[in-house]
């Protein structure tokens, strides 16, 4: 159960993109063209009229092992009277390979009330498996093209959320999170005009297939509107959980690949 209230009170705005990805990546695609380096999201998390927390994603141009990446970042943290209660500082990595769209390597730091955990995995990919090497539990064969939590974001942006979904469509993309293989999995609900700090904005609306217990009380208590656009944002999240409802809102970004066109009259 650590693993949903993990998911929820660290990184909730990030499981979203939790899906899997059914098909895979082949290798030699163009580099991705609904986000690239610079980019940077920034979010903020409220309970009600108070303010909770925040959170970023961001996209940096670096080199790792002697190749061009992508190093992808997601932080959240609490703030003000929910920091008291439960004090949360995590951050996700991902060093993602642009030019076959997995990722090299992947970081999980974890500080969520007395609760501590770092980890980092190596992946090799191969035609018919994945070796994964973690810090913690060592040698690992997987499925191919396997994702981690924070590039199955990514590519979740750039591969599933567009206008060929259906309504009820289930997209699923394999990861491996806190050192197991984990399919995440979002419903589609349609088209929904929301109104947000930028203005009225036309997005696709998601239900990620939550896990029931000490969290969620159903499988559909969490809510992720993406923007209809070339950059397919995330613009608000919202879970309900047993304690009551919170919120996560775009609140500022900059970077952008495209321009943001998701606008209504």
């Amino acid at each position: 159960m650590k693993k949903s209230i993990a998911i929820v009170l660290g990184l909730g705005f990030l499981l979203l993109f939790g899906g899997g990805l059914s098909a895979g990546q082949a290798p030699g695609q163009a580099v991705p063209r609904s986000f690239g380096p610079g980019e940077e999201l920034h979010y903020g998390m409220r309970y009600g009229f108070i303010r909770g927390g925040g959170g970023v994603l961001s996209v940096k141009d670096s080199v790792w092992n002697g190749q061009r990446v992508y190093h992808l970042v997601g932080s959240a943290h609490t703030s003000g009277l929910a920091d008291r209660i439960f004090r949360v500082r995590d951050v996700y990595e991902s060093f993602f390979n642009p030019y076959t769209q997995l990722p090299v390597k992947s970081v999980r730091n974890i500080s969520e009330g007395r609760y501590r955990w770092y980890n980092e995995s190596l992946f090799e990919h191969g035609a018919d498996s994945t070796r994964i090497l973690s810090q913690r539990s060592g040698e690992h064969y997987v499925k191919p093209n396997i994702l981690d939590i924070v590039s199955a974001f990514y590519i979740g942006r750039e591969k599933h959320f567009n206008d060929q979904m259906k309504i009820g469509e289930v997209i699923e993309l394999h990861t491996w999170f806190a050192d197991e293989e984990f399919p995440l999995r979002i419903r589609y609900r349609g088209l929904e005009t929301i109104d947000t700090s930028f203005g009225k904005l036309e997005c696709y609306k998601f239900s990620p297939v939550t896990e029931v217990g000490r969290a969620f009380e159903t499988e559909d208590d969490m809510h992720v509107w993406i923007t209809r656009d070339a950059n397919r944002l995330p613009v608000r999240i919202r879970f309900n959980l047993k304690v009551g409802s919170f919120v996560c809102d775009l609140e500022q970004f900059r970077g952008l690949k495209n321009p943001f066109s998701s606008f209504v009259p």
